[in-house]
């Protein structure tokens, strides 16, 4: 590769994607997630969190959530990575009927290194992740010194949001992708 091609190639730098899965198998739907995520180029694996267990936040009557972090390491454009996510959600029969209501699996974009965005189609950072507990604390266990841009440090976030209804989920680690 060249010195101009170098230069204007983009450069990597992490993102972080939240799962959560509260209809049919949710462990077996986080990790299906994992799995085709990374089934195409472009996304490069650096930890995946504990499973924690949590009650629903908003939206109406439903059962408990499966939730989990993954950090990556990845050159593609922040849309890019959405799509990505909506089609793994898609391709795990998520069904967008009624808002914050019960799904087989929600992927999230939370952040894509110090990028913001205030497209409606993609908020960057994720404009709820800073007060949300089932986020905050998976991604805490894998990433303790992590940052939301214009928010602070997700110890910080997690120590002002608290724990109440997120529990870590025994025996559901998920494994890396193949």
């Amino acid at each position: 590769m060249t010195a101009q091609a170098q230069a204007q190639a983009p450069r990597p730098r992490r993102a972080v994607l939240a799962l959560g899965s509260n209809l049919g198998d949710r462990r077996q739907n986080l990790q299906g997630a994992v799995d085709r995520l990374f089934a195409a180029p472009g996304l490069g694996f650096r930890a995946v969190s504990p499973v924690y267990e949590t009650r629903p936040v908003g939206g109406p009557d439903q059962p408990d959530y499966l939730n989990a972090v993954i950090a990556v390491e990845t050159a593609l454009p922040a849309r890019a990575i959405l799509d990505r996510a909506h089609r793994v959600e898609d391709a795990l029969r998520r069904a967008r009927e009624v808002r914050w209501g019960p799904r087989t699996l929600d992927v999230d974009l939370i952040v894509v290194g110090d990028e913001i965005s205030d497209d409606p189609e993609l908020t960057l950072p994720h404009p709820r992740a800073y007060e949300r507990a089932f986020v905050l604390a998976p991604w805490h266990d894998i990433e303790p010194d992590a940052e939301i841009p214009g928010r602070g440090r997700v110890a910080d976030l997690l120590g002002a949001a608290g724990l109440d209804g997120v529990r870590r989920a025994a025996g559901s680690e998920l494994q890396p992708p193949a």
